[in-house]
């Protein structure tokens, strides 16, 4: 029974947060983008203490793999951000 209420609020996430993504306009992205990334550094936390601990080795494996997706979430959401910000800067302006 446990597992049909977590793949209810799997699908229930997965929806909300859609539906959620796709209401956003444009000029609200960068910074929903910004705070996204503080949450990613905040899994990436959690992802290198359950990588650091000393548990089965299905932990520790499970840990790195979250460690290395947090990761490349995180650069990748700065990566979008920067380049959100240049469209934003005037053309004659430095970097």
């Amino acid at each position: 029974m446990e597992i049909v209420f977590l793949a209810f609020i799997l699908m229930l996430s997965i929806f909300l947060g859609f539906e959620l993504i796709n209401k956003v306009p444009a000029t609200l992205h960068t910074p929903l983008m910004s705070g996204s990334n503080a949450i990613s550094g905040i899994t990436l936390v959690g992802a290198l203490t359950s990588a650091g601990a000393e548990h089965a080795v299905l932990s520790t494996i499970l840990g790195t793999i979250a460690v290395t997706m947090a990761t490349i979430n995180v650069i990748g959401g700065y990566m979008v951000t920067d380049r959100m910000l240049a469209m934003f800067k005037k053309k004659g302006s430095a970097k």
